[in-house]
């Protein structure tokens, strides 16, 4: 008698009244299916360096006139105010700007065409080994003078919990669309930090997105975790010029502060997920996000 049982939980989080730190039980880079690296532009040392670290950057992923035209869509979208309406778009705090679109492949055709740009989705599939979708898109504009701080975070965290996504097999691509110094607002990340799952403590509330996307209180890893991990890893600025891009693995422990110079920061975010990790029901939450948070059509990219 075959008696079917649920399927175990590796990352339990926001489940216990203590935080805890847990290895990580899957690889970082996969192989394809026939036992072997996947083709892509990544060298078999940067392969090697992103599964040290968990991240890789790209100097120039874009020419200076794709920037300057992914640029002028993102203000188009950001001025749009018909779009402002929309709960995909999410204003800062302090103030009436836009501070992200999400799902900006389907708003926008141009966003749409990059995702299946072979510069960009060839990352993902040579890191994930095989097919992918997108889990996750959007813009981020942090502008001059106040643009807001993103705290410390692991992004599969929040996707296992609410979203259901069983494995960190899934990565984001960060292309910068405007120079990114250590002064205004960069990405940082804590090199090494996506071997360790961080646990967070405090049940999801009901509809938890509407308040997490201005500020997450909820799926925050405490200070203690944080502080181990930054002193067994350090903390890497990753700065650049506009056109340059930054693939991360899902559980990277990551942040950036506020913008208070005069130079703006934006970019533009795909998650590309593999295709056999796609997401069930979620492992610490009511019920799933809404499907622009956290995608319910699994359908590869190609």
């Amino acid at each position: 008698m075959d008696i079917q049982q649920k399927t175990m939980d590796e990352y339990p989080t926001r489940k216990d009244s203590t935080p805890a730190l847990l290895y990580r039980t899957c690889p970082v880079v996969w192989e394809s299916g026939d036992g072997g690296p996947h083709d892509g532009p990544y060298t078999a040392d940067e392969l090697a360096s992103y599964e040290a670290k968990g991240y890789a950057q790209t100097e120039a992923l874009l020419t200076p006139d794709e920037v300057e035209s992914y640029s002028a869509e993102l203000r188009r979208l950001s001025q749009d105010q018909e779009l402002k309406k929309d709960e995909r778009v999410i204003v800062e705090r302090s103030s009436d700007e836009v501070r992200s679109v999400f799902e900006v492949h389907k708003i926008s055709k141009l966003f749409a065409d990059l995702v299946s740009d072979p510069r960009v989705v060839g990352r993902a599939r040579q890191i994930l080994g095989g097919d992918v979708y997108v889990h996750q898109s959007r813009v981020n504009y942090k502008p001059g003078f106040g643009g807001g701080d993103f705290w410390w975070h692991s992004d599969f965290e929040t996707w296992h919990a609410e979203d259901g996504m069983p494995a960190p097999r899934a990565a984001s691509i960060s292309i910068a669309l405007t120079d990114n110094y250590a002064h205004n607002g960069a990405l940082m990340i804590m090199p090494g930090s996506h071997k360790t799952f961080v646990s967070c403590v405090g049940e999801t509330p009901e509809d938890h997105h509407r308040s997490s996307l201005k500020s997450q209180e909820i799926g925050v890893p405490d200070k203690h975790s944080l502080a181990v991990l930054a002193d067994m890893h350090g903390i890497d600025v990753l700065t650049g010029p506009a056109g340059g891009a930054t693939v991360f693995d899902s559980n990277c422990m990551h942040g950036s502060g506020g913008n208070i110079t005069p130079f703006p920061r934006s970019n533009i975010f795909i998650v590309f997920n593999s295709v056999e990790n796609t997401c069930t029901e979620p492992f610490a939450a009511p019920k799933p996000r809404p499907e622009f948070l956290g995608a319910r059509d699994f359908t590869p990219v190609k």
